[in-house]
């Protein structure tokens, strides 16, 4: 296997899907979006929301990304496992991560903004992972045979 640089998937606008334990033990996931700053990666969640409820019981979590481009052969899969912490919302990183996923804010949807995203809402929180482990797994060869289409040549 070829190996890649996490950063790559990381800075992209993909969905990540955030896997946590219910009370009963059950696996959850969801899926959410994410900036990566400082060695970790920050997920939205709300005080009242399922994601953050399950972090604070059991703290323990992973997060898996895929970027997957099926006309260029690229299937890469990036995984990351540790303890999560829930903190309080932090505007500016907010603010970054819907620039990252929304573009400029001049093409933001106000409604959206306003009624869903809800940037300086009392119950927003942010969910930290610095992963303990961080797991690559480049799969670009489906398309080409033994020879990856990444990184491109």
């Amino acid at each position: 296997m070829q190996e890649f640089d996490p950063e790559d998937v990381l800075s992209r606008p993909l969905m990540a899907n955030l896997a946590t334990v219910t009370e009963d033990g059950a696996p959850r996931n969801a899926p959410v979006w994410f900036v990566w700053e400082n060695s970790a990666i920050w997920l939205l969640g709300s005080s009242d929301g399922s994601a953050v409820k399950h972090l604070e019981r059991d703290p323990r979590c992973a997060v898996e990304i895929v970027h997957f481009d099926n006309e260029a052969g690229i299937l890469l899969h990036l995984g990351l496992r540790g303890v999560a912490t829930v903190e309080p919302m932090s505007p500016d990183r907010f603010m970054r991560l819907l620039h990252k996923y929304l573009g400029p804010e001049a093409g933001w949807n106000e409604w959206f903004i306003d009624n869903v995203a809800q940037i300086e809402h009392p119950d927003g929180r942010m969910i930290r992972l610095a992963p303990t482990s961080i797991f690559t797994n480049n799969v670009s060869f489906f398309r080409t045979g033994p020879d990856f289409a990444w990184p491109p040549g």
